[in-house]
């Protein structure tokens, strides 16, 4: 059973978080709660969202060139860490992960933007560090980057100095990374390994298009993931893409994690979009699967459209028990502990 989606419509539905404007939310703002009160309501708001963007007005900007025709893509306006704060409040969450879309600027499936390549990448990072900067004890930065492209290493140090980013985020079906190829296999490894030595994290999206499953889960369960022993791995979409998740690829790391594997001890799951739109036998294996990981194991996640939809979407479709539900809206990553 494999919940793919065409590569391109991923992007149309990552556009349209702009449906809802600065001004509409803030109408529904609510006051934020406290940490000792999210704790006993994790049913109404999780602790933290593991998987967020606030793409700059230049990153709105190739988006829209990227999907001309696409209505309303040609009217967004950037967000802004203010209105990802009411959203949070709204939905009861304190914390959130912002992760760069500075990749988009990085010679993958995007248009090349005007300038240079490495500048633009770089003005997106520091676009994201400056928004998290603004509420730092409810937001970290995570910056990314293109994994095949020269820079990408030097782009890794940059990121680690100063304490303006917590990790590393990587799009592999983005940047047009293929596993199959040894090449590129090469350039992750020296990637995991640059975070891996200044201790920054890594959320990767590991899906690459429709013919991603087994055979990708495997290569980066033997030969990347080891790179990076020490610290913290988050697979984003449960392994997929979402809407939905890719089984076939999630199996090898339950797998992996079930016979003791010791390059998963690190290994994390977020369930961003996983849950949207899918039919109830899809959430049963969801279900099954996250319990075979371990729940310990399984971050929330936006990455689209409205935190508190987002959670409620998770909670009431997914056939977890309450407990299990609680569960998961306690766990926070160990990069924000």
């Amino acid at each position: 059973m494999d919940q793919r989606r065409p590569y391109r419509r991923r992007y149309l539905f990552i556009a349209m978080t702009s449906l809802v404007t600065a001004a509409s939310v803030a109408t529904l703002a609510l006051k934020s709660l406290g940490a000792a009160q999210q704790a006993s309501v994790t049913a109404a708001g999780p602790l933290a969202d593991h998987h967020q963007h606030l793409p700059s007005a230049a990153a709105i900007a190739l988006l829209n060139q990227f999907r001309p025709n696409a209505r309303p893509l040609n009217n967004r306006i950037p967000r802004t860490a203010e209105e990802l704060i009411d959203w949070l409040d709204q939905a009861g969450i304190e914390r959130a992960v912002l992760l760069s879309n500075a990749y988009w600027f990085s010679g993958g499936v995007m248009p090349k933007a005007e300038g240079d390549e490495y500048t633009n990448v770089r003005a997106e990072n520091d676009w994201t560090a400056t928004q998290a900067a603004r509420f730092p004890k409810r937001l970290v930065a995570f910056c990314s980057v293109n994994p095949l492209r020269d820079y990408a290493v030097d782009e890794i140090a940059r990121c680690a100095q100063g304490g303006r980013f917590k990790g590393l985020k990587l799009h592999f079906g983005n940047s047009r990374v293929d596993v199959l190829n040894n090449e590129h296999v090469d350039r992750l490894r020296r990637v995991f390994s640059a975070a891996n030595e200044r201790r920054l994290p890594i959320v990767a999206h590991l899906w690459t298009g429709r013919n991603y499953g087994r055979e990708h889960a495997e290569i980066f369960l033997k030969r990347i993931l080891p790179t990076a022993p020490d610290v913290v791995v988050q697979i984003a979409h449960f392994a997929g893409g979402g809407p939905g998740y890719t089984e076939s690829a999630l199996a090898v790391y339950a797998e992996a994690i079930a016979a003791g594997d010791s390059s998963t001890k690190n290994l994390y799951f977020d369930v961003s979009t996983v849950a949207n739109g899918q039919a109830p036998e899809v959430l049963q294996m969801f279900a099954t699967r996250m319990r075979q990981v371990g729940l310990h194991r399984i971050l929330f996640g936006t990455d689209v459209g409205l935190p508190r939809e987002a959670w409620t979407t998770f909670r009431t479709t997914v056939p977890l028990t309450e407990e299990e539900i609680r569960t998961i809206g306690r766990n926070l990553a160990p990069y924000l502990r």
